[in-house]
């Protein structure tokens, strides 16, 4: 099998994951209205979502391909990222055609975090692929190729984890009044690295491996950095006319979030 050929397989494994992510904004299409105590609620989920991917996926990940110390490097850096992007849109030029200021920023906030949080696993995804069409590599024939047993299992999980990303990222799209076919599309633009990030790693996998560590911690802590400076305080608000100021809500959100996470990182 060609090389051109292999990288076209990787890309196609890449782009089903991006393709995942859309799933994530279709409950959106059944729902007109949500009231102020379901926002709070769904804020919280996507909190729990995020928080949850981040540390017992990205980490964890991280860790097996590297140390803490790199880990944590990493993190830095993506809360510097995130740090970065808010001063570039306090400078930003906004469209009041479009969106509200804050709003725009938001949009672009949150856009901009999670399409670089998902190049690391597109990596991943390349990575696993390494020992395609190699001798002795085992696994489901494709295309007259051995596809690896280790490159399925991952397509598969981070198909899997991308559908909750996706509704992480139609809760604030909803929040915006941005349509469903809009926010499915926005779903699928923040997950658009992982195909190129998968056939980067593949072509040049021993490089990527020793930039893996690094990579997971950059996203673990663009994405709980995220979520602490911009979801939690937009719940905050949103539930401050609720009773108890919506914490429980906020809470339970967090909780299932979390819930849905877990059993997610085992697999």
């Amino acid at each position: 099998m060609s090389l051109l050929a292999n990288l076209t397989l990787v890309f196609v494994a890449g782009f089903i994951t991006a393709l995942a992510t859309g799933l994530g904004a279709l409950p959106f299409f059944l729902v007109e209205d949500i009231s102020d105590r379901w926002y709070v609620a769904l804020w919280g989920l996507a909190s729990g979502i995020m928080v949850a991917a981040s540390l017992f996926g990205l980490i964890f990940e991280g860790l097996a391909e590297g140390t803490a110390i790199e880990i944590a490097i990493g993190m830095a850096a993506g809360v510097v990222l995130v740090i970065l992007a808010h001063r570039v849109l306090d400078g930003a030029e906004i469209d009041p055609q479009e969106y509200a200021e804050a709003d725009y920023k938001k949009l672009v906030l949150i856009l901009g975090i999670l399409t670089v949080h998902s190049f690391p696993e597109g990596v991943a995804v390349g990575v696993s692929f390494a020992e395609l069409g190699l001798e002795g590599a085992q696994g489901p024939m494709v295309l007259g190729v051995t596809v690896p047993i280790l490159a399925v299992f991952m397509t598969i999980a981070i198909s899997i984890h991308n559908v909750p990303e996706g509704t992480a990222i139609a809760i604030p799209l909803r929040s915006m009044d941005v349509g469903e076919w809009r926010m499915v599309w926005w779903a699928v633009f923040s997950s658009l690295p992982q195909p190129i990030g998968a056939v980067l790693a593949f072509a040049f996998v021993r490089v990527a491996r020793d930039f893996l560590p690094y990579g997971f911690g950059f996203a673990a802590g663009a994405m709980i950095y995220l979520v602490l400076t911009e979801f939690i305080p937009e719940a905050l608000e949103t539930g401050a006319d609720l009773p108890s100021r919506g914490r429980p809500e906020l809470t339970a959100g967090v909780v299932v979030g979390v819930a849905i996470m877990v059993p997610l990182a085992l697999v």
